[in-house]
């Protein structure tokens, strides 16, 4: 039997490499004769973009950028495709990693950073822009990002707003007269992990500002500036930010970047599978192993291991999902795409002591799980 084990990370757990061993341990010390091979995903969130350059065995670029904050760090993206093809991860230059708790304010933090790795990558000679957005500790529509490539965002009066994304209600135009030029040539895709919009109740404020230090004022603050550069950019571009499915994404980043830059949104999962030749992978497979942090419902709308078992189920290939959280109910959606949930969790513990066992529960669970696959290889 040949397994391919295809894990996403176990959020505050493992990430998806760590995953990929831990499974893989257990089915080695398991009493099943079998192969296995490891083959990590992403579905846009954090750790996405390291996957890539490394399944397609990129080469690593470090550069001088600003944090969130607007503090100089040292980040790095890749170039693969011989250097066409960049591969950033924004929560390299402004992810929530790079801030103490204390420090988080997304109504002062931007992505200013990204977009000074984007204008590094096209300095390299590259023409396609690949950004993995999940982890951002921002809220800004993508105007950092928009500003380091050259773009202005005016006041009535044609001052240049200060403090972004805040002063994005005081918004009366988008000047992109001095806009990279070389980013005009370039095709730009970002990989999102959520479908969220941009606006409202479900949208990036409500929905992810609370996460990156936003209170219930602050995210009021958040969804105006972000709805005062929607009827903007629908003014100037004709294109509707707040309508764009993915438009939610690392803050309105994704919305951002698809007005102002005709980026492609496009479903991480399935990308990321495309880009790292998965389906070749499957050809010799038996048996898939896929899993995150919770697998419910919410799972089949675009997360990692659903693309995983649609890719599998298409060739008929049986799939079990590992989680650290499953429906206690039987569930028929999910049952079509995922032949067997298992529970990682082996005793009652709290969220903390349970995402520290995270390693331990998976290797556990998957040697279990390769015994009894081992009776009835007898």
């Amino acid at each position: 039997m040949h397994i391919l084990i295809s894990p996403n990370a176990f959020k505050h757990g493992l990430n998806a490499e760590e995953a990929a061993s831990a499974i893989m341990e257990g089915l080695m010390l398991s009493k099943l004769d079998c192969t296995c091979e490891c083959f990590p995903i992403g579905d846009g969130g954090d750790g996405t973009g390291e996957l890539i350059i490394k399944k397609c065995n990129g080469e690593l670029v470090n550069a001088e950028v600003n944090d969130p904050l607007g503090r100089k760090i040292t980040a790095s993206f890749g170039l693969i495709d011989e250097g066409k093809t960049a591969v950033i991860e924004m929560a390299d230059a402004s992810g929530l990693r790079l801030l103490q708790a204390a420090e988080l304010d997304p109504l002062l933090a931007t992505s200013y950073g990204t977009g000074e790795q984007i204008k590094i990558a096209l300095d390299k000679g590259a023409r396609k822009i690949i950004i993995g957005m999940g982890g951002s500790a921002t809220v800004d529509g993508g105007s950092g990002m928009l500003k380091a490539l050259g773009i202005r965002f005016l006041d009535s009066a044609g001052n240049e707003l200060q403090n972004l994304p805040a002063s994005l209600t005081e918004l009366a135009s988008v000047d992109v007269s001095a806009v990279d030029e070389r980013i005009k040539e370039s095709e730009v895709i970002v990989l999102c992990d959520v479908d969220n919009l941009l606006l409202g109740q479900q949208g990036s404020a409500a929905m992810f500002g609370p996460q990156k230090g936003a209170s219930p004022a602050d995210v009021l603050k958040l969804d105006a500036a972000l709805a005062k550069l929607s009827t903007v950019a629908m003014k100037q571009t004709s294109k509707e930010m707040s309508a764009i499915k993915y438009g939610g994404t690392a803050g309105g980043a994704a919305a951002g970047l698809y007005a102002f830059l005709d980026a492609r949104l496009a479903n991480g999962i399935d990308h990321f599978l495309e880009l790292t030749g998965f389906g070749k992978a499957l050809e010799k497979t038996d048996l898939v192993i896929t899993g995150e942090g919770s697998i419910d419902e919410q799972t089949l709308q675009g997360k990692g291991p659903f693309g995983v078992a649609y890719k599998a189920k298409l060739k008929g290939i049986p799939v079990v999902g590992l989680a650290g959280k499953v429906p206690l109910e039987r569930n028929e959606k999910l049952q079509k795409y995922f032949d067997i949930l298992l529970p990682i969790g082996h005793q009652p513990l709290d969220l903390p002591a349970a995402l520290a066992c995270t390693a331990a529960n998976l290797t556990r669970t998957s040697g279990e799980l390769g015994n009894l696959l081992a009776i009835h290889q007898r």
